[in-house]
């Protein structure tokens, strides 16, 4: 596992413990690719952006464009890294293989009712997609009729 995918877990789990909804990879109106997005018990839509390193941050500075998508961010890093590298405005959650803690909350800027519809309506679809790809691995969602012989 590396060190993305570890925190990742840690992060799915915490934001599950909490009651939230998420999905991993979740491709934005803008065709940004959020690292985690949720659904919070609230409606609320987080967006959780993880850093696996110093030079991993350092070379990303495209986390604002997802800022207009989400009630609340995050930046999930391991345990040793840095966090005066991270801006203060933002929430930060820290994580390992085995869970996470949120160390500073985020920030909440509501969304219009239209953009948290559009999302909401996006997550759901992508996490139904990825259940029906565990359930049947040979499933195409991009073709017609998921590329099954009918």
């Amino acid at each position: 596992m590396t060190p993305a995918e570890a925190i990742a877990r840690g992060c799915l789990r915490l934001l599950a413990g909490l009651g939230h909804a998420p999905v991993e990879e979740l491709t934005l109106a803008n065709g940004r690719r959020a690292d985690i997005a949720a659904i919070a018990p609230s409606g609320e839509i987080v967006i959780v952006e993880i850093k696996s390193g110093v030079p991993d941050f350092r070379a990303d500075g495209k986390w604002h464009d997802y800022l207009d998508f989400c009630d609340t961010f995050y930046f999930a890093v391991g345990e040793r890294f840095p966090r005066e590298l991270l801006p203060l405005d933002v929430g930060l959650i820290i994580a390992d293989r085995f869970g996470g803690t949120l160390l500073r909350q985020s920030p909440a800027s509501p969304l219009a009712p239209a953009r948290r519809k559009a999302m909401t309506a996006r997550i759901a679809r992508v996490a139904a997609l990825k259940l029906m790809r565990i359930r049947d691995p040979d499933f195409d969602p991009d073709r017609p009729e998921g590329g099954l012989p009918l």
